[in-house]
């Protein structure tokens, strides 16, 4: 019991209870410390949320109607300050879905970036309304199912339409001879390829381990079960065919929150999340304790600060959301 505790150098969870952060105060007091919903402090955690730190501050700047900026830069023309980008950040940080500010966004979203004919999500809206079907994106569709269901809406049919797009079309193949042809893949290299883009499939299981173990249907486990086996011949972060060699340098440098981008840790946190104890992870996971300070705090390595509505934490200097997400890994991975 609790051999992940003694892989720390100091115990931060007095730092990350601080209230400056309700966010990972509340997560720390749930996750961490595995208080119930209905605990006053857990209660009280949540509420700050919406009223303190950075969730107000976004929704300040928010429309009326539920976006940020012009309704059609939703996406790709304003990032990260668009609305696609502001329900992933709202979503990290825990905010409340029954807010109405929350359920305009998610409406929003669901109304302009699904795709109504196959119920996955669009970086572009199309004339006719709706999502542009020809510009479908696994990462956008992996994060805004897993946003939408963060914020209540699992059984809402739109979002089961958008978990079906993900198991009916997410791939992942690894070098194959041939990139798959037909729709969603003609035209889109950087995607499919013949080697489907790690960032597709990391969100995509994110979204999939996000449902609950109990509502996971037969092709939702199928389809998990394919990501994780992809993500485990990588060792998380390496070159399936050279394992020798990293397959991006700058997921060794963690950050929050991270959008479109991955990092070993997130990596790591979904697959501990599912349940996977695997030796393959096991350099990865080295990799996290490595980086903690003497008071086991994490630094923020990278962020797209300067690009947000609103800045999150500091680059270079101890962050409390990659402190908690470090401890989560090591906590389920350790136990």
């Amino acid at each position: 019991m609790n051999k992940w505790k003694s892989l720390l150098k100091a115990d931060p969870t007095d730092w990350l209870l601080e209230t400056d952060n309700p966010s990972v105060r509340y997560f720390t007091l749930t996750d961490m410390l595995e208080r119930l919903e209905n605990d006053p402090d857990v209660n009280r955690a949540k509420e700050q949320i919406m009223e303190t730190g950075i969730v107000p501050k976004i929704l300040a700047k928010q429309k009326n109607e539920g976006y940020w900026g012009s309704p059609e830069n939703f996406y790709i023309r304003s990032k990260y300050k668009g609305t696609v980008w502001q329900l992933i950040i709202l979503a990290e940080l825990g905010a409340d879905g029954n807010d109405e500010r929350i359920s305009k966004t998610c409406e929003f979203i669901l109304k302009n970036s699904q795709d109504h004919m196959s119920g996955g999500f669009s970086y572009l809206n199309a004339a006719a309304g709706g999502g542009d079907h020809n510009k479908v994106l696994p990462c956008l569709t992996g994060n805004m199912v897993w946003s939408l269901i963060r914020f209540g809406y699992l059984e809402d049919f739109r979002v089961q339409r958008g978990i079906n797009w993900i198991v009916t079309y997410q791939r992942f193949d690894d070098g194959i001879r041939e990139a798959p042809k037909g729709w969603p893949y003609d035209g889109r290299e950087k995607c499919w390829g013949k080697h489907t883009c790690h960032m597709g499939v990391v969100k995509a299981l994110k979204a999939l381990a996000e449902i609950p173990p109990n509502k996971r249907s037969r092709d939702v486990k199928s389809t998990i079960e394919k990501g994780v086996e992809y993500i485990l011949e990588h060792h998380i972060h390496k070159r399936s065919h050279t394992l020798s060699q990293v397959s991006k340098p700058s997921w060794l440098q963690f950050g929050f929150p991270l959008m479109w981008n991955t990092d070993a840790l997130e990596i790591l946190g979904i697959l501990t999340k599912l349940g996977y104890r695997d030796k393959q992870m096991q350099e990865a996971v080295d990799l996290v304790i490595s980086k903690q300070d003497d008071q086991s705090k994490w630094k923020l390595e990278s962020t797209f600060n300067g690009r947000f509505q609103v800045n999150i934490e500091q680059k270079g200097k101890p962050s409390k959301w990659i402190t908690l997400n470090a401890l989560r890994v090591l906590k389920r991975y350790f136990g």
